[in-house]
């Protein structure tokens, strides 16, 4: 059951429930109308996989992190697992995808931001 959407001057808030979809994906970046970094949620059916990809061309340094179920992250043909729980950063020359080879769907967080954006951690994190 979902929150619906409360939003206020520079915030919004929305529960998955009332995320935009399209298909398996979880428009979460469009949903909360994120402008500096993409975040979209996806589940990986059965047998599937996400689409085989790299990012030269925009730059995108990504993270998946995988939520619920077991995942297999490729990354230039070969395979890592990635149970729940699993993190992994992708500089944007490699190609991926997310492959799912359980009974059970898994479901995957993907944030990314172009490697030049200019952001500075905090000295403590």
């Amino acid at each position: 059951m979902g929150v619906s959407v409360e939003s206020g001057p520079g915030f919004t808030i929305v529960h998955d429930d009332d995320v935009e979809r399209t298909g398996n994906w979880h428009l979460v970046r469009r949903s909360l109308a994120v402008r500096s970094f993409g975040v979209n949620l996806v589940d990986v059916m059965p047998g599937e996989q996400i689409p085989e990809h790299d990012e030269l061309a925009r730059d995108q340094e990504e993270v998946f992190a995988v939520l619920r179920g077991n995942a297999v992250i490729v990354i230039d043909g070969a395979d890592h697992a990635a149970p729940e729980g699993t993190f992994a950063r992708l500089d944007p020359s490699h190609r991926r995808t997310v492959r799912n080879d359980e009974q059970a769907p898994a479901t995957v967080l993907i944030v990314s931001a172009p490697s030049t954006s200019g952001y500075e951690p905090m000295e403590w994190a």
